[in-house]
């Protein structure tokens, strides 16, 4: 509503801006009878770790480096008609870090966690992982085909020795006989 009551004040120059802002829905703050300035309100609502999970979208660089220094508020702005969500500020990275180390639950909590976790018999227990069964499956493909036959050395020579047997021998007396026939009908 703060950032509303700034571009009414404003006036005419940044009408079609507050028609834009306007279609979106209106988060209530706290200083609705006496309004702020929208980046003052904006840092208002972001306080407290952004429990809400807001976006920060402005060209403002001094409200973009106030957001920047606080973790886990993601930032907009546009560049030639296109918006672009920034990088992840050092103080995001740093407690994502942070988060990854197990440093927010101290030592004792996560011992009392186990402890509660045994005393209802919810905790992994080493012992009992199960694996999952394979089912009985056919036999191989590969193992069922028929196998093929060898050519060795000593199988291709009864064969080599068959066809020279098989080989017809020419019966020359026979072919001599009918060549003499042909002649004689020719003439």
């Amino acid at each position: 509503r703060c950032v509303l009551k700034e571009l009414e004040s404003l006036g005419k120059a940044l009408y079609g801006a507050k028609l834009i802002a306007q279609r979106f829905q209106v988060r209530n703050c706290s200083h609705h009878k006496d309004p702020v300035s929208g980046s003052a309100c904006l840092l208002s609502m972001i306080e407290e770790g952004n429990p809400h999970h807001f976006f920060i979208a402005t060209q403002d660089q001094d409200l973009a480096n106030k957001v920047k220094k606080k973790a886990g508020v993601p930032l907009l702005f546009i560049i030639q008609n296109t918006m672009v969500l920034d990088k992840p500020s050092p103080k995001s990275l740093a407690f994502v870090q942070k988060l990854q180390t197990n440093q927010l639950v101290p030592e004792h909590q996560k011992q009392s966690i186990v402890q509660l976790k045994e005393k209802e018999g919810l905790a992994n227990q080493e012992g009992e992982k199960r694996r999952k069964r394979k089912r009985a499956g056919g036999p191989n493909p590969l193992s069922c085909l028929k196998k093929k036959k060898k050519k060795t050395q000593e199988g291709q020579e009864p064969s080599a020795e068959k066809k020279k047997r098989r080989k017809r021998k020419r019966n020359r007396v026979k072919a001599e006989a009918v060549q003499s026939v042909q002649k004689n009908e020719e003439e």
